[in-house]
């Protein structure tokens, strides 16, 4: 795709991400600058930049540029803050985070999807460390973390994500809700407790249990 892929980043943030009040400039950059085509199989590279998810191997997907750019801008993290990521997946969220300046922890269950996801942001020079583990359990080896991010559905706030989250700090999760629907949610780790703020309904694979050290590459 050469230097076109560029136009379409453009492209699909005029059309299907500004419109839809995400106004952070340097968010909108960030996308800008990420080639999201280099993040998905290359069978589905020439749908890389329509807003939606697409399959990237072991029944996971890369999530819509809307979204990306709609939980980035909920985290409104400042540069060189620490970020938790929950589920690397092909690694794009994370080079998105990276590319607004923030120091990046990103934890990935299945063993194929870390492995390649460290690669390739290795290869793009994205400062990122990817972690083979368990994502319900957090990084506490390297906590606390200004943000936390969750990018597959959770029926909770895992107790580790708030003990991992400083003070002042805000998760952005998609969790499942009484309507058996999934819908964004804010939570900031204030002096007297947490705060819970609820945004756009959404749709994100579940998270899971455990590790999968042998998940085969096709979806």
């Amino acid at each position: 795709m050469a230097r076109e892929w560029q136009n379409e980043a453009t492209d699909m943030i005029e059309e299907q991400i500004v419109g839809r009040d995400v106004k952070d400039t340097r968010v909108l950059a960030a996308l800008a600058s990420v080639p999201r085509h280099l993040f998905v199989p290359s069978e589905h590279a020439s749908s890389a930049y329509v807003d939606r998810p697409l399959p990237i191997g072991s029944q996971q997907t890369i999530s819509q540029p809307y979204m990306v750019a709609k939980m980035t801008e909920l985290l409104a993290a400042e540069p060189g803050m620490r970020i938790l990521e929950i589920g690397t997946g092909s690694g794009y969220q994370s080079a998105v985070l990276s590319a607004l300046g923030l120091r990046v922890w990103s934890v990935e269950r299945i063993a194929s999807l870390a492995e390649s996801a460290r690669k390739r942001l290795g290869d793009m020079n994205f400062d990122v460390t990817v972690i083979f583990g368990d994502g319900r359990l957090g990084h506490a080896e390297n906590a606390p973390y200004d943000r936390v991010i969750v990018t597959a559905a959770t029926g909770r706030v895992e107790p580790e994500w708030d003990r991992q989250l400083v003070r002042g700090g805000v998760l952005v999760a998609p969790l499942n809700v009484t309507t058996g629907n999934q819908r964004l949610l804010t939570r900031e780790n204030l002096e007297h407790g947490f705060r819970n703020t609820w945004h756009d309904y959404c749709k994100f694979v579940p998270i899971l249990m455990g590790l999968d050290p042998e998940s085969p590459s096709s979806s």
